[in-house]
């Protein structure tokens, strides 16, 4: 079996842990980014497991989940109060089954597995991805196949609908059915599939331009460079 990585920064998000007795039941952030392993049994006509450059899609469905975004449980007993900031257009609010690194994680692998599937026609997965929170901290979620017929099994993700209503999330929260149909099932297209498969759906070509119009050119995210690296050498953290 063939394989290949890829590192996506996924932006800086915001989460809290309600159930902690440490102060990470406070709402605090971090900038993450996800290390994402694909496999394949063949290689492409390119002799490739994945074309890297296929993936930009993928990463702008990640950051726009996480990327300074608000992202709480579902089970948060402050839930309420959340959905009411984010009505006040005072966070972009992403309700989750669970909050975490591992739970990110968890929610990533499934996205780009979905992604991956339906873009390679089930020829490559995506079989682990490791979330980081910063040089330090990182969380695993994988499933290597047992055998290789595993990798043309579809996947599914559970999603939890937003509630959000302020200009900026309202059309992204009206895509909310048929979650868990399975990859390819009903949609055609790699888009069709993203927004079946994951609790963010994309906006529209219009909205996009008008949030550029309005908020200046797109944010890009830095690279995550080794404190004792920085200023001597390109290399990031050594992944």
């Amino acid at each position: 079996m063939h394989y290949s990585t890829k590192i996506i920064e996924l932006g800086s998000c915001a989460f809290r842990q309600p159930k902690a007795k440490s102060h990470c039941r406070f709402i605090h952030g971090y900038r993450l980014t996800a290390k994402f392993w694909f496999a394949a049994n063949e290689l492409d006509e390119n002799n490739w497991v994945v074309d890297f450059g296929s993936l930009k899609e993928l990463k702008q469905l990640l950051q726009d989940q996480f990327d300074h975004t608000t992202c709480v449980s579902k089970h948060d007993p402050h839930l309420d109060e959340f959905i009411k900031l984010d009505k006040l257009g005072l966070c972009d609010l992403k309700i989750m089954d669970g909050v975490g690194i591992e739970k990110f994680a968890e929610w990533c692998h499934a996205a780009a597995d979905n992604f991956a599937g339906v873009l390679t026609k089930m020829r490559c997965r995506c079989v682990r991805v490791e979330v980081f929170e910063h040089e330090n901290n990182s969380a695993i979620y994988d499933v290597f196949p047992e055998t290789s017929n595993e990798l043309h099994k579809p996947n599914e993700l559970q999603v939890e609908p937003q509630p959000g209503t302020h200009e900026a999330s309202t059309k992204r929260n009206e895509q909310f059915s048929d979650t868990n149909k399975q990859v390819g099932e009903s949609y055609s297209t790699i888009e069709g599939v993203v927004r079946q498969s994951t609790n963010n759906p994309i906006v529209d070509d219009s909205e996009k331009q008008q949030e550029k119009e309005t908020h200046g050119q797109r944010k890009t995210v830095g690279k995550w460079v080794d404190p004792k690296y920085k200023g001597k050498t390109k290399n990031t953290w050594l992944f």
